[in-house]
């Protein structure tokens, strides 16, 4: 199924536009109308540990809010995406970096690539999500700002709760959806 690029572009330019009043107010729920009532989003803590959502609501109260916990204060611009009208997948490329200092001057930031791939579902909302991000990076970063004293309250619930099993996270072998949700090259 092609789809149109103008489409696809205008939704990719709403999906940023989301990102940024995202941003602006410290929560990421606003965005859980972009996808369809039974989207998946995902992404992979290491080899054995990975994240799921399930459905907008999951998405947003799990993908948007719990794990997006102590990210208040965060930005993700967008540096780059490439738009497939043939197969309707969008890929973006991110950074993550804070809008607030350490105590050099120097703004935090995950030094890593960070990326998310979608799936649009031809009537303006995303019926998957996949993020690429290296977990071992985010960790060290957030590590430097509790050395650094620069942690928030937000922050501080977040890795309190990660010490405890949390919902939409799940073995490889137990995940509730595909990893890779659309075969791409037939086997």
């Amino acid at each position: 199924m092609a789809f149109e690029r103008k489409e696809l572009e205008e939704f990719w330019q709403s999906w940023l536009d989301i990102n940024r009043k995202a941003q602006e107010l410290g929560d990421w729920s606003v965005m859980a109308d972009h996808y369809t009532e039974d989207a998946t989003y995902g992404w992979s803590y290491s080899a054995t540990q990975h994240f799921m959502a399930n459905g907008r609501n999951e998405i947003r109260d799990l993908a948007l809010g719990t794990e997006m916990l102590g990210f208040q204060g965060w930005v993700y611009p967008y540096q780059s995406s490439v738009i497939d009208e043939t197969t309707g997948q969008v890929v973006g490329f991110w950074r993550q970096r804070s809008t607030f200092t350490d105590p050099s001057g120097e703004i935090y930031e995950i030094p890593g690539l960070g990326c998310s791939w979608f799936q649009y579902d031809g009537k303006g909302a995303w019926s998957w999500q996949r993020d690429i991000f290296d977990a071992q990076i985010a960790a060290t970063t957030i590590g430097k700002m509790y050395k650094d004293k620069t942690n928030t309250p937000e922050l501080d619930r977040r890795v309190a709760a990660a010490a405890a099993p949390q919902p939409g996270h799940y073995p490889l072998n137990e995940l509730s959806a595909p990893l890779w949700p659309v075969p791409l090259i037939a086997d």
